[in-house]
């Protein structure tokens, strides 16, 4: 079977039974949305640290090589999206777990896809680390109903996210899109996942707090590099921060057995305004 039409499972919720252009996802990914959809096939961002080739038992090098557009998507994803609006679900879609909407190459895919959710009623939220790519799309976003959301590792432009993430948009370029999505009325939020250093993901909150809205926090897996981290101490350093600074957070469910007892840490928030 072409790996393109792989369902993907689905967690007991949102997601509607017969239906792969839009779902549930679970596991760690459950944590960030309650519907997902991923238009390509590849990303370009080249990041080291990468788990989608190994969950789609894609070659890595091929899936470096670049995004390209999964087969007949816009059809497939309105069948789906048909259904949804049926069912009277109106929930926010994630773009994307497995690519990035706004890769490095012909992402004109993307605007369709938003606005063929739009049209059948549901919310759209875009992740990506595509920086001032996504502002092609700014005119599509409803402060009431989406949201704008970025991958944040370093604020460092040359060595460290270079190192890391050699095709995607330089943190510098990230910062401004989430900016511009913010001055917009757009809800905004971080992923400080993976966090490859400590310090890094401390600094990036202070630094961006007055124009993201929520900083979903979390560790890093399977990097030998982070692998004596001691993720209570960060845990309780996040904490700190974001308390003082009056920020939302959510802290992912590799982090929460180092929360204080009772502590809200709701999994859903309105991601929109």
């Amino acid at each position: 079977m072409d790996m393109k039409f792989i369902p993907i499972a689905s967690d007991v919720g949102a997601g509607l039974p017969n239906c792969s252009m839009i779902y549930a996802p679970k596991g760690q990914a459950g944590e960030y949305a309650p519907l997902a959809a991923n238009p390509y096939r590849g990303c370009g961002h080249a990041c080291a640290y990468c788990y989608v080739p190994r969950v789609l038992k894609m070659d890595r090098t091929e899936f470096n090589a670049g995004a390209v557009e999964r087969k007949d998507y816009i059809t497939n994803l309105t069948k789906d999206a048909r259904k949804y609006q049926k069912a009277g679900i109106t929930e926010q879609v994630m773009l994307s777990f497995t690519t990035d909407p706004y890769h490095p190459g012909d992402n004109a895919l993307t605007r369709e896809v938003i606005t063929t959710l739009q049209q059948h009623g549901l919310g759209v939220c875009t992740l990506t680390k595509g920086g001032t790519r996504a502002l092609r799309d700014l005119d599509l976003f409803r402060p009431g109903r989406d949201a704008f959301a970025s991958t944040l590792t370093t604020l460092d432009d040359v060595d460290f996210a270079r190192k890391w993430e050699p095709g995607a948009a330089g943190p510098a370029d990230r910062l401004a899109a989430l900016k511009l999505f913010h001055d917009a009325g757009i809800y905004t939020w971080v992923s400080l996942e993976p966090t490859i250093n400590v310090e890094a993901s401390l600094k990036i909150i202070e630094h961006t707090h007055e124009f993201v809205d929520l900083y979903k926090i979390g560790r890093a897996n399977y990097l030998p590099m982070t692998a004596r981290t001691d993720w209570e101490d960060y845990t309780h350093r996040c904490l700190e921060l974001v308390n003082r600074l009056g920020v939302a957070h959510y802290i992912k469910k590799d982090l929460q057995p180092y929360l204080p007892p009772g502590y809200h840490n709701p999994l859903r928030r309105p991601q929109h305004h």
